[in-house]
């Protein structure tokens, strides 16, 4: 399988590299990095200064070469009445797309000591992992240390693990 990742906007090296990393590990699939992309026309939302989730979406499937796609972003994104989102795929899709924007909070409240950095490097990885397991089929986890778990806040981001747990890796792979 070839996963593209599509940036959007002006994405740096280092997010490009993790998103990469972590899908060759977890899937093993190859991937390459699309030439970076403006952000779609239309896609914003004066009322809510955001921007609309779907059409980066959209986006990555109709220029990404790969069998799926994800958009990187560091807009903030919304999707229909949720107030922001991190990430989002349709099930058994060819694109997805996730944001950076609320991943780059200063710590983990806690839960480690590492530093700001590796704390946003792993929420990217693991919501690279959990749009691209939506578009192979996989729903939502119940298993909270799954990447699958439904996490709306950085906190439960934090305390999932970057991998497929037994049950959803059987499901994919």
């Amino acid at each position: 399988m070839l996963v593209d990742v599509v940036p959007v906007g002006d994405l740096s090296a280092k997010v490009k590299r993790q998103a990469s990393t972590a899908l060759r590990s977890v899937y093993d699939c190859d991937v390459t990095i699309h030439d970076s992309q403006p952000v779609p026309n239309g896609a914003h939302d004066d009322k809510r200064d955001q921007y609309r989730a779907e059409e980066f979406i959209e986006l990555a499937g109709r220029v990404g070469s790969g069998e799926k796609n994800i958009a990187i972003t560091p807009k903030d994104l919304f999707y229909r009445r949720r107030n922001y989102v991190f990430g989002l795929a349709y099930l058994d899709g060819n694109g997805s797309v996730i944001s950076t924007y609320r991943l780059q909070t200063s710590s983990d409240g806690g839960f480690s000591n590492r530093s700001a950095g590796e704390i946003f490097s792993d929420r990217v990885r693991k919501e690279v992992v959990h749009e691209i397991g939506h578009t192979l089929g996989l729903e939502h986890c119940d298993n909270k240390r799954c990447v699958m778990n439904f996490s709306p806040t950085v906190r439960e981001v934090d305390v999932k693990e970057e991998n497929l747990c037994g049950s959803c890796q059987r499901n994919v792979l």
